[in-house]
């Protein structure tokens, strides 16, 4: 029996909670969040137990799900370790890559599991192609949402792209050559629009656009390989392969759910000793990637203040 408690209990960390209590093996012992009024609300509506103390959930239980707002990831993931508690931790795993691998050591130390939730990765739509040959020769990616003031504590890299280099970097076998990247500040202070170009060293090539103040939502990847294009729409779980020879196909998964089925997997390691889907490691070359196109548009955005 998997012992677990949601750190955080925000818009997401309630989703949170209210999968962890259908996974099969597994107690919810309970949450903690900063906001006293807010976790009463929270109690209230799924049933959890809401700890006074991040100290006294950390105790009490042997995996932990951390919700947290990004600027609390390292702290908190520290706190979880050195309990010996296992950790899943949102998207971008930490702030800097510094911290990403002070928090993979100090866990593989103790031999504890980490997972990130990169939770495209158990989209329907992505997963119908887990038995499909993929060598990408170019990737192309639109991920635009409208306007939602949560999330803004990151860049639109940070919050969205993010999903899309994962998946990139998933599929691509490659170093990656060079990064080119740029980007506009709209809304916010941080950066609303970015486009960027990731150049491979086996000459696969990604052009990655994320926009969060658009007129409506967009989750799209085409994949060109040999003779091959691959569709893949992760906002309605539509998959489709083309080929000139016309063996074409449209692929409707059943539906499922991809945050229940990540939290599951994250037991399953654990209980199992397996490596997880996606590792610690998965999630820091994600966040590197990430704030090397975050620093590029930032640099090139100083020169119009």
């Amino acid at each position: 029996m998997i012992k677990i408690g949601v750190i955080g209990a925000g818009h997401l960390g309630k989703w949170h909670l209210q999968n962890i209590q259908k996974i099969p093996d597994t107690e919810l012992i309970g949450f903690y969040d900063i906001d006293p009024e807010r976790s009463k609300l929270i109690a209230g509506e799924t049933g959890a137990v809401s700890f006074s103390s991040l100290a006294q959930l950390l105790r009490e239980i042997n995996a932990a799900s951390i919700v947290v707002p990004t600027i609390f990831h390292y702290e908190t993931a520290l706190a979880a370790i050195r309990e010996g508690v296992h950790i899943f931790c949102e998207k971008p795993f930490m702030p800097t890559v510094e911290q990403a691998d002070d928090v993979i050591r100090l866990a593989q130390e103790k031999n504890l599991i980490i997972q990130v939730g990169q939770i495209e990765r158990f989209n329907p739509a992505f997963t119908a192609l887990k038995n499909y040959p993929i060598q990408p020769q170019l990737i192309e990616s639109n991920r635009f949402s409208p306007f939602n003031p949560r999330g803004t504590d990151v860049s639109v890299i940070l919050d969205l792209m993010i999903h899309d280099i994962d998946i990139v970097l998933s599929l691509v076998d490659s170093p990656v050559r060079s990064i080119h990247a740029s980007g506009a500040s709209v809304l916010t202070d941080s950066i609303d629009i970015a486009d960027t170009r990731i150049q491979f060293k086996n000459g696969c090539v990604a052009n990655l656009t994320a926009n969060r103040i658009a007129d409506e939502s967009v989750r799209k990847m085409q994949i060109v390989q040999n003779r091959t294009i691959i569709t893949i729409d992760f906002l309605n779980k539509l998959t489709e392969i083309c080929s000139p020879a016309g063996d074409s196909r449209k692929i409707i998964p059943e539906n499922s759910n991809a945050l229940l089925d990540e939290l599951s997997a994250f037991v399953s390691a654990i209980q199992n000793g397996t490596r997880p889907l996606v590792t610690g490691e998965d999630g820091r070359k994600a966040l590197d990637i990430a704030l090397k196109i975050e620093h590029e548009i930032q640099s090139t955005l100083k020169e119009f203040k």
